[in-house]
């Protein structure tokens, strides 16, 4: 299991908070892992979890028209940007600089949650996460991460479910 640790030693404690206080606002429980040593990907993250890669929902920042698209993609699938692009019917889907990751989420790329933005932001949902009871994504650093049903993480992000690969 996870050698959790206190907030301080997390990396980004006010991105933690947002994301644990969205959490809580959204009425669901507390399950954030807090981690001694870093997570930041999906392989690393299932290795501490003992979980399959394909439980890990990463948030990927993309930018689709000027703005950004949140794609919660497995951690096994390779998202498919022309895929993307082609099912939303306009525009091109590239990935973001870090920069603009963290103006429009205020967490590093490595570390992006889905939740706990400064603002709402449009978000797609890889389908093929729905095959898991248990999901883990980012918890807004390189250090945390949280459990959450398929169910609760479209209600909360307000996702659209889709073929990302």
């Amino acid at each position: 299991m996870p050698r959790a640790t206190d907030a301080h030693s997390a990396g980004s404690p006010e991105a933690v908070a947002n994301v644990r206080n969205a959490l809580l606002a959204a009425g669901l429980p507390d399950t954030m892992q807090l981690f001694s040593t870093g997570v930041p990907t999906a392989a690393a993250a299932a290795e501490q979890l003992g979980c399959d890669v394909a439980a890990i929902a990463n948030s990927l920042v993309f930018e689709h028209d000027g703005g950004p698209l949140l794609i919660l993609a497995s951690g096994a699938a390779r998202v498919d940007t022309s895929l993307v692009a082609a099912q939303l019917g306009n525009g091109k889907v590239r990935r973001a600089s870090p920069d603009f990751v963290l103006e429009h989420t205020g967490q590093e790329v490595g570390g992006v949650a889905p939740v706990g933005h400064p603002e709402r932001i449009r978000t797609i949902l890889d389908e093929s996460l729905g095959q898991h009871p248990l999901l883990w994504a980012g918890g807004g650093d390189h250090c945390s991460m949280f459990s959450i049903s398929y169910a609760d993480l479209t209600r909360i992000t307000g996702a659209e479910p889709l073929r990302v690969r």
